[in-house]
């Protein structure tokens, strides 16, 4: 008779390096707007926007000299793609065992990241066009902005709908729990990680640490089989 063969090594497979990169680009993203430690460690349960002057005086003042890299919502906005190849990772995983459930989930994922698309459009549009508004239409500029980005109407209803990319992602998550103990990482990792994000919209730290949840439970999921078993 011949042997079995030996287990598979215990290692990414290429196709899950590409949903492990979004969780590290949010933390990038994050990084950015965090200010220092202090900042970091300023836990709040609501988010409070600063002043629009502030946020419109600054950017007319240094933006302008800054690299369009150097605005966070543009890297958010160029790893969207990810969302996508994360959900399609995702329901892999889950779709045999839960096919309805992973295909609504799929499906809020990438319904949600169509608005945050256009969530993020908005942000970069308004901080680039900002930054090269005349420093002597200042106060109009800070009207404008400030209507804008006031939490209704247009602007609401978009932020509302973009949460849904992470409500997709937490549903996937909750669907890969199964009896094995990595299952179970990478089910309370990508479905805690979401939810932090649901429950604390524009705040940053708490939003780093979810993304740092993320990234661990999509790195434990890149070493299981799409059945749900781990290599190795």
């Amino acid at each position: 008779m011949t042997e079995p063969l030996p287990p598979a090594p215990d290692r990414f497979r290429p196709s899950a390096w590409p949903s492990v990169l979004l969780p590290l680009l949010l933390l990038v993203v994050f990084a950015m707007h965090i200010r220092d430690q202090v900042h970091f460690l300023e836990f709040h349960l609501h988010y409070t926007p600063p002043p629009p002057d502030l946020v419109v005086r600054f950017l007319v003042g240094h933006g302008a000299a800054r690299p369009l890299f150097h605005d966070p919502h543009v890297i958010a906005y160029l790893a969207l793609p990810l969302f996508f190849v994360t959900a399609r990772a995702l329901h892999r995983r889950a779709r045999d065992r839960y096919p309805r459930a992973s295909r609504a989930a799929l499906a809020l994922t990438i319904v949600g990241t169509v608005y945050l698309g256009g969530l993020f459009g908005m942000w970069t549009a308004f901080y680039d066009g900002l930054a090269h508004v005349d420093p002597t239409q200042v106060e109009g500029a800070t009207a404008t902005f400030a209507a804008l980005s006031a939490p209704r109407g247009a602007f609401l209803l978009t932020t509302t709908l973009a949460k849904l990319a992470f409500a997709g992602l937490a549903l996937q998550g909750l669907l890969l729990w199964d009896r094995g103990i990595r299952s179970r990482i990478a089910a309370i990792g990508i479905a805690l990680g979401s939810a932090l994000f649901l429950a604390f919209w524009d705040l940053d730290n708490w939003m780093a640490i979810g993304s740092l949840l993320m990234l661990a439970g999509l790195a434990v999921a890149a070493r299981t089989d799409p059945g749900g078993q781990a290599s190795g």
